[in-house]
């Protein structure tokens, strides 16, 4: 089956506008118990974009505005440009995050009902730990942050295994503790709602 040059380019512009609002959001996705931050969705977008570019190419479909006036041949290839470059830098930006603040990812159990996830995102950098809380429901993705906290000296309080999970009939509360020597600065717990 042959796509239309219409639906393929709509295709590549729809992956290129999910790839660059993915890569500058705090979006994540868990698939089969590990975590996919959103530079990562962003980079696999990206490459989504260009594989279908290069067969659309290979197979004899146009892949740039194909049929269309002069002037708005040149703003949908700009248009274009500008998805890819913020796509890129979204996604760089991001991996770079993760990289210089060594972050870790946690899905913590128990689950919740009706399959309710926790998802931790914990950083470090110079002599401040931060968290994150993420609240995942079926679908395998969150599209923000339920909380974030804030420790001396660096400190992992869910790596350390210093929190405590605890579930109620329609929400969870995570509670995050810290030591004596590196308390928990700002924040401590999260509500954490599925939305069901």
């Amino acid at each position: 089956m042959r796509l239309s040059p219409a639906v393929s380019s709509a295709a590549g512009v729809g992956s290129l506008v999910l790839a660059a609002v993915a890569s500058w959001s705090s979006l994540l996705l868990v698939v089969r118990g590990r975590v996919v931050p959103g530079w990562g969705m962003s980079a696999a977008l990206l490459v989504l974009s260009l594989v279908l570019r290069w067969v659309l190419t290979r197979v004899g479909h146009p892949v740039a505005a194909a049929g269309l006036p002069r002037k708005r041949a040149m703003w949908a290839r700009l248009g274009k440009s500008l998805l890819i470059v913020t796509a890129v830098l979204g996604t760089v930006w991001g991996a770079v995050d993760d990289l210089i603040s060594d972050a870790e990812y946690y899905v913590l159990s128990p689950a919740g009902p009706e399959g309710c996830t926790v998802v931790v995102r914990e950083t470090s950098f110079l002599v401040i730990g931060n968290g994150e809380a993420y609240a995942v429901g079926r679908s395998g993705l969150a599209l923000g942050a339920s909380g974030s906290w804030t420790v001396d000296d660096g400190y992992r309080p869910v790596g350390a295994g210093t929190y405590e999970l605890d579930w109620g009939r329609d929400r969870g509360l995570l509670r995050i503790s810290g030591t004596s020597t590196d308390p928990v600065l700002y924040g401590g717990s999260a509500d954490i709602d599925c939305g069901w």
